[in-house]
C-alpha cells in the first residue's frame, strides 16, 4: 500500500512530525534530552502556572503533568507556590537553564540540517502553513462545527 498518496491530513502531519522529531531527538540525545523535554524546558524558563505552560507547549494539563515527571526527577524543573497558595508555578531550575544553554547549539544543528534537506524557503513556508492551521482550528472544548463544511446527515456519509 502506497502511503505517500494518503489524503488524510492528520496521518501525513503525524508521520512527518514523527520523522522530524527523530532528527531533533538524535541531536539532543548526547545530553540525555528528548525534543519533548527540550520544548517544555525552553518554555519553562520563566515561571508559569501549569495551565499556562500547557498552553505554551500545546498539551493538555494531564499530558504535561506526565511529561514533567522526568524533568522534576532530574532536577531540571521545579514546582513552587505562586502568590496565591493554591496556584502552583513550574519553572526551570538553574541546572535546567544550564542544560538548555548546552542543548541550544544541538537543537540549532538539527534545525539547520532540516533546512538543508528541505530548503530554507520550504521550511519557512511550512511554518506559515502550520501557524495558519493552528489559527483556524478550534481550541479544545470549543465548537468543532465548521462553517461551509456540510454536517454528516446519516451514518456512513
Amino acid at each position: 500500500m502506497d502511503l505517500s498518496n494518503s489524503r488524510c491530513t492528520c496521518f501525513l502531519l503525524r508521520r512527518a512530525a514523527r520523522r522530524t522529531s527523530q532528527v531533533y531527538d538524535r541531536a539532543l540525545a548526547p545530553l540525555g534530552l528528548s525534543l519533548n523535554e527540550y520544548s517544555i524546558l525552553r518554555r519553562a524558563r520563566a515561571p508559569a502556572a501549569l495551565g499556562e505552560l500547557a498552553e505554551r507547549v500545546g498539551m493538555d494539563r494531564s499530558t504535561l503533568s506526565r511529561n514533567l515527571r522526568p524533568l522534576l526527577a532530574a532536577g531540571w524543573i521545579e514546582q513552587r507556590r505562586g502568590d496565591d497558595a493554591r496556584r502552583r508555578l513550574v519553572a526551570a531550575t538553574a541546572a535546567g537553564r544550564q542544560l538548555l544553554r548546552r542543548a541550544e547549539p544541538l537543537w540549532q544543528r538539527a534545525q539547520t540540517q532540516l533546512e538543508a534537506w528541505a530548503g530554507a524557503d520550504a521550511v519557512a513556508a511550512l511554518h506559515g502553513q502550520l501557524q495558519h492551521l493552528e489559527d483556524v482550528l478550534p481550541l479544545p472544548g470549543a465548537s468543532h462545527e465548521n462553517p461551509g463544511v456540510p454536517a454528516r446527515t446519516s451514518a456512513g456519509t
